[in-house]
C-alpha cells in the first residue's frame, strides 16, 4: 500500500481527491496538510511515498515547499496538482524536483495514471502542460560540441529517462537488470551533479540527448 500526502488548503477539494485515490486499493492517504509548512510536519510525521501538492496556498506555497522536501526527504514523489495552466510554474516545479504536473481539469483516470507514473520512477505532465515546457526546454541554447562524461550505456539510459520510460521499462530495452540501471542512474546523477531523475529528464531534453 503506497502512502499519499495530499496537500491541498481547500478542504472539499481534499475530501474528493481522497476518495478518488482511494478507489484504488493499492494506494491509501495516509496525512494531509493545508499549505507547505503543515507538508513538511507531516512528512516529519508520516512515511509517505508520493505528494500531491497544489502551488498556491497560504504561508508556504507548493514550489518553495517543493524544495525543501525534496532536499531533506530525496525519495519521496511530488506530482503538483494545480488550477494554473502556467509554463513558468511548470518549469519552476520541475527545477524543485517535481516528478510531474497535472491540472485540476484532469478526468480522475489520468490523476491515478499520474500517480503510479510516478510512483514508478516515470515524470508525468499533462499534455497542455507538455505543450509549453517542452518547446521552452528545447529553445535554450545547446552546444552541439558539448562532451558528455557519460559513458554509451549511461547515454542510452539517460536518453530513455528523457523519454519518460520508467526503471522496468528501461531495464526491458536495454535488456539490464532493475538493479543495473538503477546502479547506471546512481553514478550517471552524480557524473552530471544532479539531483534526482526529473533533472536528469530535463537535462536529456535540454541537450538533445533525448
Amino acid at each position: 500500500m503506497k502512502k499519499i500526502l495530499l496537500v491541498e488548503d481547500q478542504g472539499i477539494v481534499r475530501q474528493g481527491l481522497k476518495m478518488m485515490i482511494e478507489q484504488d486499493g493499492t494506494l491509501k492517504v495516509a496525512a494531509e496538510a493545508e499549505n507547505g509548512l503543515m507538508a513538511i510536519k507531516q512528512m516529519e510525521a508520516h512515511a509517505i511515498d508520493l505528494i500531491i501538492m497544489d502551488i498556491r496556498m497560504p504561508e508556504m506555497n507548493g514550489l518553495e515547499a517543493t524544495r525543501i522536501i525534496k532536499k531533506q526527504w530525496p525519495c519521496v514523489k511530488i506530482l503538483i496538482l494545480t488550477t494554473f495552466n502556467d509554463d513558468e510554474y511548470a518549469l519552476q516545479a520541475l527545477k524543485e524536483g517535481a516528478n510531474g504536473f497535472l491540472l485540476k481539469t484532469a478526468q480522475g483516470e489520468k490523476l491515478l495514471q499520474s500517480i503510479h507514473s510516478c510512483l514508478n520512477g516515470g515524470m508525468s505532465l499533462q499534455d497542455e502542460v507538455a505543450a509549453k515546457v517542452v518547446p521552452k526546454l528545447l529553445s535554450h541554447q545547446k552546444n552541439p560540441q558539448q562532451i558528455h562524461p557519460l559513458t554509451q550505456r549511461e547515454l542510452s539510459i539517460t536518453q530513455l529517462v528523457g523519454k519518460g520510460r520508467t526503471n522496468k521499462e528501461i531495464a526491458g530495452e536495454l535488456h539490464l537488470s532493475i538493479g543495473t540501471v538503477k546502479n547506471h542512474l546512481t553514478q550517471i546523477l552524480q557524473k552530471l551533479e544532479l539531483r534526482d531523475r526529473t533533472q536528469l529528464a530535463i537535462y536529456a531534453v535540454k541537450n538533445d540527448i533525448a
